[in-house]
């Protein structure tokens, strides 16, 4: 996958909008900003469909990564957008790292924390702000 990806993921309550530029993507925020919510929402999406009252709209599938069959899905997956929550302790080990350099996803990783074994770009980490309803991205750095 190359380019660039506009994603709108949203309920009747919130509004995420960003847009995804490269292969890896870091998304950062303060406790209660809405990282959380954000991956619960995406979750919603993939797992109920048009029953879950939240629409994701991007060119491209964003579907969840977690749990321990990831490297299953990674290695059958291709032109995805994944996003992956901080609580998945496998984005901080060599074999993810290994994993995603070798695959032609895209990755949106929800973490305040560094990623020692990832090769991202500080160009590509982003806070995340609540504005009521609207929440929305800036640069970082």
């Amino acid at each position: 996958m190359k380019g660039k990806y506009k994603i709108v993921v949203q309920n009747n309550r919130l509004h995420y909008e960003f847009e995804i530029k490269r292969n890896i993507t870091v998304i950062q925020g303060d406790s209660a900003s809405g990282k959380t919510t954000l991956i619960t929402m995406l979750r919603q999406a993939e797992n109920l469909g048009n029953s879950s009252g939240v629409d994701v709209i991007s060119d491209v599938p964003c579907r969840v990564l977690e749990g321990q069959s990831w490297e299953v899905i990674l290695r059958n997956s291709s032109g995805n957008i994944f996003f992956i929550d901080e609580e998945n302790s496998f984005i901080k080990t060599e074999k993810f790292a290994k994993a995603v350099c070798g695959s032609d996803n895209y990755y949106v990783l929800i973490t305040r924390e560094n990623l020692y074994n990832l090769p991202y770009s500080v160009e590509e980490i982003y806070g995340l702000y609540a504005s009521g309803k609207y929440q929305n991205t800036k640069k970082v750095y």
